[in-house]
């Protein structure tokens, strides 16, 4: 704020200290009304924003445990100590799978294998052949050009370039006699058997040839299809991986064990939701003390907090109440029981039983059509969504804390010209008080010069 440097010459007066406490006992009332309002406004604002926060971790809790309730969950268990094989149930993106309960009897008969074929020794230096390889196998086929010249080495490089990773792969083995090449099938079971044919060339390639039976490889590891007997029904596959012989469980096979049977039970697995209504009623619980301690008032200390007696409060508490209240018999045979302070208590003996005695209750109460969880999410879309209460009310609370610092923008300025005022006015009275007092020092000069002569 401007103000004058200049002390009055006539009456003696500090101008700049007078005009500056006069400003300053103009603008104080007004200037704690507004950091008043603002402070009010600003603390409302933060005990708005954690309930909305709070409310928001809520209705994320609410989703996961009527998401577990919805997809419901499965797990497995295998009898023994089984190494033969191992089951686990498959999910889908959103968390659902196709598993059913069930208890079935397995035998590993027989595991998958790909075929490996292998050469005669080479020496390392040895040109093998030239000409044209042809691979297939199931309905695929790869034509690979041999350079005249190759290697056995030159062979398998040339062989991989063209197979990309796809049907057939080759190695080099150095053993004593020399070296051999090795060709592996990336396919396992009889679908990825190998067939080599070879034509053109010198016919030195008719040493890397092989037709199902004979040729000029060995087959070191025959081509075979795993077999598992799944209470009796046999099933064949070309992976010992299989994702289709029971509905949403994968059956990894790992060993060889036929004429011994292991058990496959496929159970309904509530852990997750165990967990999830667990969170929930946390979350529950740390909103509705949330709510208390934003409203609560002190009487001891005569002390109100941020929003004592507000009506958005009250209406929040009455909401989760009436939520709770209205299922409360439903989540009571949950073993979620509502307390005498609006808090929720949760037993995991209760919940256990029930879901146990009945599968689909936790699913037609907590699900996402559940009774209990689509009304407290309608209710909490309603709150927190961009017409929401508390969205509106917090974008009121911005603006008017916007205004209250125009206010003290526009106070400011007003201030300046009433120090501006007050500068000129003392400053115009100064001068008037000194041109008086220099008259009057002109009179009693004259009077003084006067007296002398008479």
């Amino acid at each position: 704020m401007a103000s004058s440097s200049l002390a009055a010459v006539g009456s003696g007066l500090d101008i700049p200290t007078l005009v500056a406490q006069l400003v300053a006992a103009e603008r104080k009332p007004a200037e704690t009304r507004i950091n008043n309002q603002g402070t009010k406004a600003t603390t409302q604002l933060s005990a708005l924003g954690n309930i909305k926060n709070s409310l928001s971790s809520l209705q994320s809790a609410l989703e996961a445990m009527a998401k577990s309730a919805t997809n419901g969950a499965y797990k497995t268990s295998i009898s023994d100590t089984a190494t033969s094989f191992s089951a686990t149930v498959v999910t889908d993106s959103n968390g659902k799978t196709s598993a059913t309960a069930g208890t079935y009897e397995v035998e590993v008969v027989r595991l998958a294998q790909s075929q490996k074929l292998s050469s005669g020794a080479f020496g390392a230096d040895a040109k093998v052949g030239d000409g044209k390889l042809t691979f297939a196998w199931g309905e695929e086929t790869l034509d690979v050009d041999i350079a005249e010249g190759s290697t056995l080495t030159q062979i398998a490089a040339a062989i991989n370039k063209a197979a990309g990773g796809k049907g057939v792969n080759a190695t080099i083995i150095t053993a004593n006699d020399g070296q051999h090449l090795v060709m592996n099938a990336v396919n396992g079971g009889t679908e990825g058997a190998l067939t080599v044919t070879a034509s053109g060339g010198n016919g030195g390639l008719s040493a890397l040839t092989w037709d199902g039976t004979s040729g000029g490889m060995t087959e070191n590891i025959a081509p075979a299809n795993a077999l598992v007997r799944v209470d009796g029904f046999e099933r064949e596959s070309s992976s010992n991986t299989i994702t289709d012989l029971l509905p949403g469980v994968t059956l990894t096979l790992n060993k060889a064990e036929e004429g011994t049977k292991r058990t496959l039970t496929v159970a309904a697995d509530n852990s997750g939701l165990k967990i999830n209504t667990q969170a929930f009623v946390a979350a529950y619980n740390t909103t509705v003390g949330l709510l208390k301690s934003s409203s609560a008032y002190d009487a001891t200390n005569d002390k109100a907090s941020a929003l004592t007696g507000d009506s958005l409060v009250r209406g929040l508490q009455q909401q989760l109440r009436g939520e709770a209240s209205g299922s409360m018999l439903d989540l009571k045979a949950l073993g979620v029981t509502v307390n005498k302070d609006g808090t929720l208590a949760f037993s995991t003996t209760t919940f256990d039983a029930k879901v146990a005695e009945d599968p689909s209750a936790a699913r037609k109460l907590l699900g996402s059509d559940g009774s209990f969880t689509s009304s407290l999410s309608a209710m909490l879309k309603t709150n927190l969504g961009s017409n929401g209460t508390l969205t509106l009310r917090t974008n009121s609370l911005t603006k008017q804390i916007s205004k209250l610092e125009k206010d003290l923008d526009d106070l400011d300025a007003r201030m300046e010209k009433v120090s501006a005022r007050y500068t000129a006015q003392f400053t115009a009275m100064d001068t008037v008080v000194a041109k008086m007092q220099s008259t009057s020092d002109y009179l009693s000069q004259q009077i003084s010069a006067l007296n002398k002569k008479s």
